[in-house]
């Protein structure tokens, strides 16, 4: 069984992802903010993308594991091997990602990059360890425990955050560098293999961080398994939007007094972003799966099918055009940006690219979909 709505919501994730990633490109003050990261506190779109991906992630988890908790078959080994070996492949992928040499100019040939600062953390890293850990979860707990751990696991990380500091900095608790999971990162990690934009001292994928995170996903999952309990109606679509909304205030309500923080994972993060899932969710469940308005949003559903392969394609792409240079101090995507939509201006041009990829690669989608090929690990 498959949820088709899910499946779209993932294909909408993936195109916002490639959109916000391709707009980000350029500097500061030469493309719309909104479709950029929030810098510190605060949120913007590009915020919602990572929490949706963990968020889905969950969802599918209700299917692909169905059987093993409905007690239908055995938890063996092999079910945990399997599990750890997609959490390898996803962190040797983000390693891959973010370690390989893009420059291919050929002056200075070699694999990867400067082993001594190789980043540790990223993406498919936080993705990897997330579903680990979140897998175990929901085959060894209840429903009933599932939310008191998810509940439990945000409430400690806003206590830890918050009365204890980073004890290399004194900053301040929610500051880039003296906040406590800066700290474990800087301890455990240790600062070559950190981020490189925050001076090695810190990493917006960080281990420490990764703990909430979990949540995102424990949320999708029982989200979905409830979801799969109800009748396919306009009433359900409705709970769906009210349970967003709800989340949507207690994570504002905690924004007081633990700020939304994409950066830091905040649990009031983790909540907003959760709400936004919902009623996300919602919209495509009503469209989809009620009213059965399927081709309308069939492009995004064959993006879907295909996400992991679309995401390291697209973030590959991304690698080239902007080390790989034209001329002196000019990538590849600035040529092409000015060649194709410099028309637009300085503002537009940046976004029009963007969307421009967006479509190529929901054509490329829809290549391998007509040919069957579904990239799975």
């Amino acid at each position: 069984m498959r949820l088709t709505s899910l499946d779209v919501f993932r294909g909408i994730t993936m195109a916002t992802m490639i959109l916000v990633n391709m707009a980000s490109l350029p500097d500061r003050g030469k493309k719309y903010l909104w479709l950029d990261h929030a810098d510190w506190h605060s949120y913007t779109i590009a915020d919602l993308v990572f929490p949706f991906f963990l968020y889905i992630i969950g969802g599918s988890m209700a299917f692909s594991l169905a059987k093993y908790t409905s007690g239908s078959a055995p938890i063996t080994r092999n079910v945990y091997w399997q599990i750890i070996r997609r959490s390898l492949i996803l962190f040797g992928l983000g390693l891959i990602l973010n370690n390989l040499f893009w420059n291919y100019n050929f002056t200075d040939p070699k694999l990867f990059a400067n082993l001594e600062h190789l980043r540790i953390m990223g993406v498919l890293q936080r993705i990897g360890i997330a579903f680990l850990l979140a897998s175990i979860a929901i085959l060894t707990l209840s429903h009933r425990w599932l939310w008191i751990l998810a509940v439990g696991i945000l409430v400690g990380y806003w206590l830890i955050l918050t009365f204890i500091p980073a004890l290399d900095n004194a900053d301040g608790v929610f500051t880039k560098l003296g906040n406590f999971g800066a700290y474990i990162d800087r301890l455990i990690i240790t600062p070559a293999h950190l981020h490189k934009g925050s001076g090695s001292m810190s990493d917006p994928e960080g281990l420490f961080g990764t703990l909430p995170a979990i949540v995102n996903i424990l949320f999708g999952y029982l989200t979905v398994t409830w979801l799969k309990r109800q009748p396919v109606t306009s009433r359900t679509s409705l709970d769906l939007l009210m349970f967003g909304l709800v989340a949507i205030v207690i994570g504002l309500v905690w924004n007081s007094f633990f700020p939304i923080n994409k950066k830091l994972w905040t649990s009031s993060f983790v909540l907003f972003t959760t709400g936004w899932g919902l009623i996300s969710l919602a919209a495509c469940y009503e469209i989809v799966d009620v009213r059965k308005y399927r081709q309308w949003l069939k492009p995004f559903e064959i993006m879907g099918l295909n996400a992991i392969f679309i995401y390291v394609a697209s973030i590959v792409l991304i690698k080239l055009l902007m080390v790989n240079e034209v001329s002196k101090d000019k990538s590849i995507y600035e040529w092409l940006n000015n060649l194709l939509f410099g028309w637009a201006g300085t503002l537009n041009s940046g976004t029009i690219f963007a969307i421009a990829t967006v479509l190529v690669w929901m054509s490329v989608s829809y290549l391998m979909y007509r040919q069957r090929w579904f990239l799975k690990i």
